[in-house]
């Protein structure tokens, strides 16, 4: 989220990477030790040999940059920037100059796909013998095999797709999709078993045959993961079909990163400072079906979430340890909406925040080692996702009303929800307002639910989604005006207006007929006002239900009603020929 200013002000941290790399850095720092008791690498491995420390956790600022020393922790391996920018490219190709790293793991969703594959320019000209991985949202979503065949099934977007046919150049080696924290790593065995001893780069063709070799001795990974490798016009598909994965019996994200995010609506009481914010998930998709979102069940190949809701209150209390202040739960809904765990969760860590050191479990002191430790917990601050149909259309007001009670006793003190609309013509379309009943409104359900949380004593906060099926200018209004009186009587605090951005795999993409036009590779967008108001919008990927003029309108109308409660999204432009420009300029440093 960024200001109009270019003042970043909750970019959050790059938890999807985090966590895609959890189960490969884990095991790499286990054999860093000696070599005889190495499980997983031999001759060679990944320069992951330690996690941070206490104090360097303690320290880590809220910029995404970190310095890759001479012997870098886990953190400083990671390149952040946040914002794709002439300063981020600058410190990427000083950072390819100096480390001349052998392998690059880039996560990308699909609105930053673009960058993605500047940066992976960037290495193949800096560094062309670097093995190139791609892997995150995009590629879940475009790159996929069918079941049993072995056949790659692309989306027009695909990165596969757009390096095959010419549109950018082959710079990726290898992608990986999916359930894949497992295959990522041994990917990566694969690439260390492939690297040439004497040159101490990978080789492609080495790559293949050692993954093969791995699969065949070890068999399927766990999870539904797909990896791909790249060789000239060939693709190598290899689909993983392994045992269901236990999302608590894999190492957290933050084990190998630093806790840098800063959420504004936490702030320490008496200094007024924004505090250092830890994302938590405990389950990996949304149960609903709403047909713009790329967060479905469905989509994310069947809903998980942690089977004990105590391994969540050791997840809080390990990210406690590491420095938490405050937490926020990426959950597309809270515990999925089951009552059941939010209750038993709650009533846990309301238990373990109020109890003396003594009484605390092994399982939460292992990582409450100070009593710094313990006065963070005894403080914390968190906040959740919740739907209008979670609180007021699957259960009573009296059920709601304890379920938040019992949050704001164990120390919750924010819920946001997802309002996407007020107009009646446009969410009788999206599959979100179950349980409709007769003169009962999706608007009145909204209001009664913002009035639910309200009254016992949380902070609301809201996204609102401009541009689904059927949106018009009045059923734009519509919302404005709805959104301005919940915000006049105080049921809201902070609202977050967003353009519908098409991503490959929904089913309004598919709706409005641009499957394939979407454009996330082109270089040369136009990125430009009003578009840099509202996050992940682009020219050619916003919804088709608005004009250019629609998005001035909805901009200027929710800053003038919605006055200091909108949420700013508006990043400094950036100039349309900067790539040409950085380009011209590396060839004459050369």
């Amino acid at each position: 989220m960024t200001q109009a200013e270019g003042e970043i002000t909750y970019p959050g941290d790059p938890m999807c990477l985090y966590a895609a790399l959890s189960v490969s850095v884990h095991n790499a720092v286990h054999d860093a030790g000696p070599l005889e008791l190495a499980e997983h690498y031999n001759d060679l491995a990944p320069e992951w040999t330690r996690f941070p420390g206490a104090d360097y956790r303690l320290s880590a600022g809220g910029d995404g940059y970190r310095p890759y020393t001479e012997s870098p922790n886990t953190d400083q391996t990671v390149f952040d920037p946040r914002v794709w920018d002439r300063e981020a490219r600058a410190r990427w190709i000083g950072l390819l100059r100096e480390t001349q790293p052998r392998v690059v793991l880039i996560s990308s969703v699909s609105p930053a796909h673009r960058y993605a594959l500047s940066i992976a320019k960037l290495v193949k000209t800096e560094v062309p013998n670097a093995y190139v991985i791609l892997g995150g949202r995009h590629v879940d979503e475009t790159i996929s095999c069918v079941p049993g065949k072995g056949t790659l099934m692309l989306a027009p977007s695909s990165t596969l797709t757009v390096m095959d046919d010419g549109r950018v150049p082959r710079v990726i080696d290898a992608t990986i999709s999916g359930e894949a924290y497992h295959s990522l790593d041994l990917l990566m065995r694969a690439v260390a078993l492939s690297v040439d001893l004497n040159t101490r780069w990978a080789v492609p063709s080495g790559v293949r045959h050692h993954l093969e070799e791995l699969l065949r001795v070890h068999g399927v990974t766990p999870g539904r993961s797909l990896i791909t490798l790249i060789a000239g016009d060939a693709v190598h598909a290899y689909p993983q079909e392994g045992a269901k994965l236990d999302l608590a019996a894999l190492p957290s994200p933050y084990e190998a990163f630093a806790i840098r995010s800063r959420f504004p609506v936490f702030v320490d009481g008496t200094t007024g400072e924004i505090q250092r914010t830890a994302h938590v998930m405990v389950s990996n998709a949304c149960p609903y079906q709403c047909n713009f979102c790329s967060e479905t069940a469905k989509l994310a190949g069947g809903l998980k979430k942690f089977s004990q809701t105590s391994a969540g209150i050791e997840r809080v209390c390990e990210y406690i340890g590491y420095g938490a202040e405050a937490m926020f739960f990426d959950d597309s809904v809270f515990w999925s909406g089951t009552f059941r765990d939010i209750t038993d969760f709650c009533a846990e860590l309301g238990r373990i925040r109020r109890a003396p050191a003594d009484e605390l479990d092994e399982g939460h002191l292992r990582f409450l080692r100070t009593d710094a430790d313990l006065l963070r917990l005894r403080n914390l601050q968190w906040g959740a996702q919740l739907t209008v149909d979670v609180l007021v259309g699957l259960h009573s007001a009296e059920e709601s009303g304890r379920i938040l009670d019992m949050m704001r006793e164990a120390g919750c003190t924010y819920v946001y929800i997802g309002i996407e609309s007020m107009s009646t013509q446009v969410m009788d379309r999206i599959h979100k307002n179950l349980r409709r009943v007769e003169g009962r409104s999706w608007a009145l359900k909204v209001r009664e639910a913002t009035s639910l949380v309200k009254a016992h004593g949380l902070r609301v906060g809201t996204s609102v989604l401009f541009g689904l099926d059927g949106e018009t200018r009045a059923s734009i209004d519509e919302t404005i005006t709805g959104v301005s009186e919940l915000i006049d009587d105080g049921l809201i605090d902070l609202a977050s207006p967003n353009i519908l951005t098409y991503h490959p795999a929904t089913p309004i993409t598919r709706i409005h007929g641009m499957t394939d036009k979407l454009d996330y590779h082109s270089p040369w967008v136009d990125n430009r006002k009003p578009y840099i108001y509202f996050e992940e919008a682009f020219p050619g990927v916003v919804s088709v239900t608005l004009t250019e003029d629609d998005l001035w309108y909805i901009h200027n109308e929710t800053e003038r009603r919605w006055g200091a409660t909108r949420n700013d999204s508006a990043p400094v432009p950036l100039e349309q020929d900067l790539d040409r420009t950085l380009d011209r300029t590396l060839d004459r440093t050369r």
